[in-house]
C-alpha cells in the first residue's frame, strides 16, 4: 500500500508543481487554494508511505515522479521544448525511479 500512497504523492507533486504556474503569483484565488490542495495532499500521503519505506527512496521517488510528470507535461501541454537532451534527462531520472523501487 506504501508504493501507491507515493505514487499518489508523486501524481499531486505533478498537479501542484504545474498549478504553481497557473496561480500566477498566487494572485488567481482557486488556482491557488487547488494548488495549495494538492501540495497538502501530496504531504500528506508522502507521510503515509514513510511509516513502510525507507526515506531516502521515498523522497527520492516522490520527487523523481514529480520531475518526470512536471516537465513532460511542460512539453505536451505547455508548449516548452521537447528537446532530444531534455527528452534523455527525463528519462534518466525515469531509470532511476525504476531502480529506486527495485531495490526495495
Amino acid at each position: 500500500m506504501a508504493w501507491i500512497w507515493l505514487t499518489l504523492a508523486g501524481l499531486l507533486e505533478v498537479g501542484w508543481a504545474v498549478g504553481l504556474k497557473l496561480t500566477d503569483g498566487f494572485s488567481r484565488f482557486w488556482p491557488s487554494v487547488l494548488t495549495l490542495g494538492a501540495m497538502a495532499a501530496s504531504i500528506f500521503l508522502l507521510g503515509l508511505a514513510l511509516k513502510a519505506l525507507p526515506v531516502g527512496t521515498a523522497y527520492a521517488v516522490w520527487t523523481g515522479i514529480g520531475a518526470v510528470g512536471t516537465a513532460a507535461v511542460g512539453m505536451l501541454v505547455l508548449g516548452e521544448p521537447a528537446t532530444a537532451l531534455r527528452i534523455g534527462g527525463i528519462a534518466l531520472i525515469a531509470a532511476g525511479i525504476a531502480m529506486l523501487k527495485l531495490s526495495g
